[in-house]
């Protein structure tokens, strides 16, 4: 009998522990449901309105870099290469040697001419105060005329005979110096012409010089859009090679003669190369402005984002932002005109889109 007590103690125990697990497990479960998981925080961003304004119909075409100087650079006088400190892909500033050209013959004939001049000085100081002396006989009528005649012809010769050799001098100091040829203007080595030891006549080549500080493209535009091109007028250059962001160009030229069989004529487009990163030969979409106008949306170039292929903006609804695929259609003035399902009004991020996520909530800068 107490045996079927104590049993029946055991199995009451249990029941009991069980039901306090139950209780607490309950409790742990509606904790956890009740705690929500969490997000990126709100990341901070600036945004602007997207505006509908009328602009200019563009038309893009391709074109050619090249710099807008290639020089070669040549030889004023003729020698033997003594010195040739450059070479191919290097950058010069301007004044810098090229090459330096054999002179030991022209500085042996400068002694020589320093030295005679330094004779006929010497000669002239003797002469000057022989002229002093023979001029106070003369005024006291104590030689002949003649002989102070011989005097003073003398002086004169000896002067005129200085004026010689100093332009003697300075014809040798000048040869000397062009026995130097030094860039004209700062920009790239793209071609030797000569080595050392090698000689060069005058007028002979020493190098191909570019000049890449700045940037001409030639395109050729048809007979239709060339009309309506004026000189002076803003083009917005892409070169996909080196950056999504276009350069700013503008027309100098639009020549006047065209390829009769193509209809098209060739338009100079010229634009700054800071960093000097446009390198000669490559590929430029040059987009014009044509005079006809239409409507569509502008937005700040910074919001576009671009992603592979594709270009987006995010779009702010309800604190939170979301991409939206648009097409570029063209730049005017640090905006883009682009199409896509937005409308006049809708806020789309400029600063902070980078690292955004879709769906993710932003706190708004002032």
């Amino acid at each position: 009998m107490r045996q079927k007590h104590c049993r029946t103690f055991i199995a009451c125990g249990t029941w009991v522990s069980l039901f306090i697990l139950g209780i607490f497990s309950s409790s742990s479960h509606a904790e956890d449901a009740s705690k929500k998981p969490e997000g990126p925080p709100p990341a901070p961003v600036r945004v602007a309105a997207i505006i509908e304004e009328t602009v200019s119909d563009q038309i893009t075409l391709v074109g050619t870099t090249e710099p807008i100087a290639r020089s070669i650079i040549a030889a004023e006088v003729a020698g033997i290469v003594e010195d040739f400190p450059v070479r191919e892909g290097d950058f010069v500033e301007e004044g810098v040697v090229l090459v330096r050209l054999r002179s030991t013959d022209l500085v042996l004939r400068l002694k020589a001419a320093v030295a005679a001049r330094e004779k006929v000085r010497a000669n002239l100081v003797f002469a000057e105060k022989e002229l002093d002396r023979y001029t106070k006989l003369k005024d006291a009528d104590s030689i002949a005329a003649r002989k102070y005649d011989e005097v003073l012809y003398q002086h004169q010769s000896l002067e005129q005979e200085l004026v010689r050799t100093e332009a003697e001098i300075a014809l040798l100091d000048h040869d000397i110096e062009k026995k130097k040829v030094v860039a004209p203007f700062a920009g790239f080595v793209a071609e030797e012409h000569t080595q050392v030891g090698e000689w060069i006549p005058v007028g002979g080549p020493v190098v191909t010089l570019v000049d890449l500080a700045h940037i001409r493209i030639t395109v050729d535009v048809p007979e239709r859009y060339a009309v309506k091109l004026v000189r002076q007028s803003q083009v917005q250059v892409l070169v996909a090679s080196l950056s999504n962001e276009p350069f700013a160009g503008k027309i100098s030229a639009i020549l006047p003669e065209g390829d009769r069989s193509a209809r098209t004529f060739p338009v100079r487009v010229r634009l700054a190369n800071p960093g000097l990163k446009i390198r000669s030969g490559m590929e430029a979409r040059a987009t014009f402005s044509l005079g006809t106008g239409k409507k569509a949306l502008l937005v700040p170039k910074d919001a576009i984002v671009t992603a592979g292929p594709n270009r987006l903006v995010f779009v702010v609804v309800s604190g939170v932002a979301q991409p939206v695929n648009v097409q570029v259609i063209g730049y005017y003035d640090g905006n883009v005109a682009v199409e896509g399902p937005l409308k006049p009004g809708d806020h789309v991020v400029i600063r902070g889109n980078e690292r955004l996520l879709p769906g993710q909530s932003v706190e708004i800068l002032k």
